[in-house]
């Protein structure tokens, strides 16, 4: 089961989320140039609790470079797939959160549920020499902030079956909250210092998010930020679409909208849509001209039902446009 990306279109482009995304990886690529020294660098810039609690420990670091450590922490990751895993979770919920806060607040927001993430750890593992490196914590966060902000909408998911591409839309408060049930029943399951992942980090991130969201809530937008969020106005909508059909028992013809922006409408654009039928899954590639207006119909020709006398109907695609 792989998600593929929220099915709710954020307005503004996500700068913040992507800058984070961008200084994540060139970290990571960093990292991978350490060789022999990578341990040392990420024992100096990971989050080790027992630097802290320790006297004789702490006694090699400077103030500046414990208080640098609560923040580096989430911007190192163990390998390849820990980094993907990341930032693909950071990808997908990011930009609707980032949206609802604006770049600003959404930056302050992110650092913060990491920091809070990363003493959750710390509390629960007061003595460990293990460092704690990753974003985890952090986007654990933005998913706390996207379970509260949007519960009803859905992650489109890939299940592969044998060969075959199969795409669900799943509810995001039901895969948030098993998410969410995973962190707990492993962290239950595990003991203090025996792991590698710190699954408290997860929770209390995760947490941090519901709340903080609901406190920036009260926050109002200062001027910057506004001209901030006028900026990244979004262009575009997903390429990708999930449409569901409908249409009356005696017509072939289905029936159905397609979503773009005042940009694709002026310009054109292409979008994949995917059509659930039952248990049969079609992926068609739809071409939509420059200068169409709201309310428009696409005919794309025999992608309707099919009647018993073997005839096909067409689906009929509505152009909505969502600013």
């Amino acid at each position: 089961m792989f998600p593929i990306h929220d099915t709710l279109r954020s307005s503004t482009y996500p700068v913040v989320t992507h800058v984070l995304i961008g200084v994540n990886v060139a970290v990571f690529l960093f990292q991978m140039t350490l060789g022999p020294d990578l341990e040392r660098f990420i024992y100096f810039y990971g989050l080790v609790p027992a630097r802290y609690s320790i006297p004789r420990f702490a006694a090699y670091f400077s103030l500046g470079q414990q208080l640098f450590a609560l923040l580096s922490f989430m911007f190192l990751h163990g390998g390849f797939w820990h980094l993907l895993g990341n930032m693909w979770s950071l990808y997908i919920f990011g930009d609707n959160v980032e949206d609802h806060l604006g770049p600003l607040r959404y930056l302050g927001f992110y650092l913060l549920c990491g920091l809070v993430s990363g003493l959750t750890h710390m509390l629960l593992n007061v003595d460990s020499n293990v460092p704690t490196i990753g974003a985890s914590g952090a986007i654990a966060g933005v998913m706390g902030a996207y379970f509260l902000l949007h519960p009803r909408a859905r992650i489109l998911t890939l299940i592969p079956i044998l060969i075959i591409p199969y795409f669900i839309e799943i509810p995001a408060f039901f895969f948030l909250g098993v998410w969410l049930l995973l962190q707990f029943l492993n962290a239950a399951g595990s003991q203090a210092g025996m792991t590698g992942i710190a699954w408290w980090a997860h929770i209390g991130g995760f947490v941090c998010g519901m709340v903080l969201v609901k406190v920036l809530d009260l926050l109002p937008l200062t001027r910057v930020a506004r001209q901030v969020r006028q900026a990244a106005a979004k262009k575009r909508s997903y390429r990708l679409q999930v449409i569901h059909p409908t249409g009356t028992a005696n017509d072939a013809n289905l029936f159905g909208d397609i979503s773009i922006t005042p940009f694709e409408a002026a310009t054109g654009t292409r979008k994949l849509v995917n059509i659930p039928w039952g248990f049969q899954k079609r992926l068609l590639r739809v071409a939509i001209p420059p200068d169409i207006r709201e309310g428009s119909v696409l005919r794309l020709k025999e992608m309707g039902r099919q009647l018993p006398d073997g005839r096909r109907g067409d689906l009929l695609l509505k152009i909505r446009i969502q600013p």
